[in-house]
């Protein structure tokens, strides 16, 4: 089989994923948050409300990224057959993944 990330998407290009980085900066600043937090000896429940905000920040990038591939790349796939029966098990193993 072959690899299902040569997809006519990759041979053209990827989309964009530019908004993410301001999200993106924002989790690292929070991560630096959490760095300060611990080396200071912060009480454990404040971290982990702190932790728990950048795991959801991270989930929404994730989301945003996941959300343009299912209109872009994916939507693109089903153009041909075989490009599409290759998204369609990509999707399962980026699922499966998900899933651990």
């Amino acid at each position: 089989m072959k690899d299902p990330r040569n997809c006519s998407c990759e041979k053209t290009h990827n989309p964009n994923h530019m908004e993410n980085i301001p999200r993106l900066n924002r989790i690292s600043g929070q991560i630096e948050g959490i760095k300060k937090m611990i080396e200071e000896g912060r009480y454990c429940p404040d971290i982990l409300i702190q932790l728990k905000a950048v795991r959801s920040a991270v989930r929404a990038v994730e989301s945003s990224i996941l959300s343009k591939h299912l209109q872009h790349c994916v939507a693109q796939s089903f153009a041909s057959p075989h490009e599409r029966d290759e998204k369609i098990a990509e999707l399962q193993k980026l699922f499966d993944r998900f899933e651990n």
